[in-house]
């Protein structure tokens, strides 16, 4: 069952028409579905399949590399000490097949790269002094470590340099990727059950495919996360440690981040941290930002140097909130925590970060997808005492049409009520906004809701409200 992905689909069945040989990489974060695509988009088009094995030394690599070769067919023998010879096995064995194109498929390749292995040295020779030089070989490598993905392959600088003919980015499902899964799947749930559904797992299918049909979202969180049995109890920790060699500064960084809601400077993360200020630590800013964790973003306004770390991966956010802190908390903690402060708290950070992750969906309700825009957040900490307080504004888009809109974003159980209040705030936010970033532009407020607005007589602060149902737009 492939919901959506059809670019992508068309673009490995594109691999084998080619006169020439290819070399692509599907990467992407853990549990978004690379292998399944691959698998079910060139299932019977395979002349060789392998796995890289999770902590496993060199040895140990190479042996269950060569088991592969005699599964597809290559002739026992003895297996090899390098990966040199372990790759000429692979040469040897593709140049007696018989078809028109052969289909080399890696999974998992980052793992094959261990200590002192000569791996990606024998990869190269292989793809360069065999592969290449042919027109008859595609080779496609998968892997969740996306950034030893970029560092080894896009931007290498040896013998890999500009040898990947194509790159897809596998990114997690949207909402209405998820609506069709769900819809696939059988499960009876509104659409505002699907969105706290995507702000509890965003959109990886791996999660979303332990829902089951009969029971409500609520009793589905329970049984995934919070049951004696639960299935998804340990994600966190596997998550993190499938992705990165030495987990505990990824962990320690996304930990800290999830206490701030607008985000921490660098200066900042390395004080609660406790991290030392060196390559290692900006090589984990680096990593989990490539691999989707986080976002860097700097203010509107503000220069690069005050750029800030904003955690944005959904399941992250939901783990600190629920499971790290749930304690001897009874199976059914999600059922009961339904409607409580700490529910309504997480899910207006958590509706916000969704909207973040459907901006495309958001310029299109606006009517804005051929505008050129920047997207950024901005934060207001009066110096001295100020009637308005310290604010956030998650969401401002730029536009090149001498517009701001600046999104408010409530995820409430019916129509969302204006009062007087909330307009008074609003009204002052806005002109502490104009004041202090100095704009010329034109500002519309933008409410994005679950259903809608009430008609009460504060709705008209707002140029454009939308609604779920657009969210939901493909």
């Amino acid at each position: 069952m492939i919901v959506g992905r059809e670019k992508q689909r068309q673009e490995l069945l594109g691999l084998l028409k080619s006169d020439e040989s290819k070399f692509c990489a599907v990467y992407g974060r853990r549990r978004v579905g690379k292998t399944f695509i691959v698998n079910e988009t060139l299932k019977g088009e395979f002349s060789f399949v392998h796995t890289g094995l999770s902590k496993a030394s060199k040895r140990e690599q190479i042996s269950e590399f060569c088991e592969s070769l005699f599964r597809f067919g290559l002739k026992r023998q003895r297996v090899p000490g390098t990966w040199y010879a372990a790759f000429h096995l692979l040469e040897d064995f593709l140049a007696g097949i018989n078809k028109e194109k052969k289909v080399v498929f890696i999974d998992e390749l980052p793992w094959l790269d261990t200590p002192k292995s000569s791996f990606l040295s024998a990869f190269e020779h292989f793809w360069n002094g065999w592969a290449a030089l042919r027109g008859d070989i595609v080779l496609i490598v998968c892997g969740s470590a996306t950034s030893w993905i970029i560092k080894n392959l896009f931007s290498n600088h040896g013998g890999l340099h500009d040898r990947i003919t194509n790159k897809i980015h596998l990114q997690p499902f949207s909402l209405n990727e998820c609506e069709q899964y769900a819809s696939n799947m059988g499960l009876a749930l509104s659409r505002k059950d699907l969105t706290e559904a995507y702000m509890i797992m965003g959109g990886i299918p791996y999660y979303w495919g332990y829902l089951r049909a009969g029971e409500s979202l609520a009793q589905n969180i329970d049984r995934m996360f919070f049951s004696a049995d639960a299935p998804l109890q340990g994600e966190f920790e596997a998550l993190y440690r499938s992705l990165f060699k030495s987990p505990a500064i990824y962990m320690n960084i996304v930990e800290a981040l999830a206490k701030r809601r607008s985000g921490l400077l660098r200066e900042e993360i390395l004080s609660i941290t406790k991290a030392e200020d060196n390559e290692v630590f900006q090589k984990a800013l680096k990593e989990l930002e490539q691999c989707g964790f986080l976002r860097k973003y700097t203010m509107l306004g503000y220069k690069s140097k005050n750029a800030l770390y904003q955690l944005i991966d959904n399941f992250t956010l939901f783990h600190f909130q629920f499971i790290a802190t749930k304690g001897s908390h009874s199976t059914n903690l999600w059922s009961d925590s339904q409607f409580t402060p700490a529910h309504n708290a997480w899910a207006g950070l958590a509706f916000e970060r969704v909207c973040l992750q459907h901006i495309s969906q958001i310029k299109g309700a606006l009517g804005i997808q051929g505008v050129s825009s920047q997207v950024y957040s901005w934060t207001y900490r009066p110096k001295e005492a100020d009637s308005v307080g310290a604010f956030q504004i998650d969401l401002l888009l730029d536009r090149s049409d001498r517009i701001i809109n600046i999104c408010e974003m409530k995820f409430t159980d019916d129509e969302y009520s204006m009062s007087a209040a909330d307009d008074k705030a609003l009204r002052q936010r806005i002109a502490r906004f104009t004041e202090q970033t100095g704009t010329r532009k034109a500002i519309h407020p933008v409410l994005v809701t679950t259903y809608g607005i009430s008609d009460s007589g504060y709705r008209s602060v707002f140029q454009k409200v939308i609604t779920l149902d657009q969210l939901f737009m493909a």
